[in-house]
């Protein structure tokens, strides 16, 4: 019983559907209060070096397992991997 972890229920911070997680093994995003923005990230949608100030007053917010499935759907779409080409034998002249 000892291993057994507490079940929260919260809202996904991309749908806003609630959801129960574990609090331990919930993927989570780091979200600047003050632009309600992922740290980071500017209104442009172009990442740079988050300030100091912005990394402390992040807060944590957790996102569902069917956003976190569809983020990585359109990783693959966005960027697939790359073409294999068959390497051809060179026949003796």
């Amino acid at each position: 019983m000892a291993d057994e972890q507490i079940t929260t229920i919260g809202r996904c911070h991309m749908c806003k559907r609630t959801f129960g997680f574990t609090p331990a093994t919930v993927m989570t995003v780091a979200i600047d209060p003050a632009s309600n923005l992922p740290l980071g990230m500017t209104i442009s949608g172009v990442f740079r070096e988050p300030t100091p100030e912005a990394t402390v007053r992040a807060v944590k917010h957790p996102i569902c397992s069917d956003c976190v499935n569809r983020v990585k759907q359109l990783s693959e779409f966005i960027n697939p991997p790359a073409l294999q080409f068959d390497t051809w034998q060179r026949g003796n002249p």
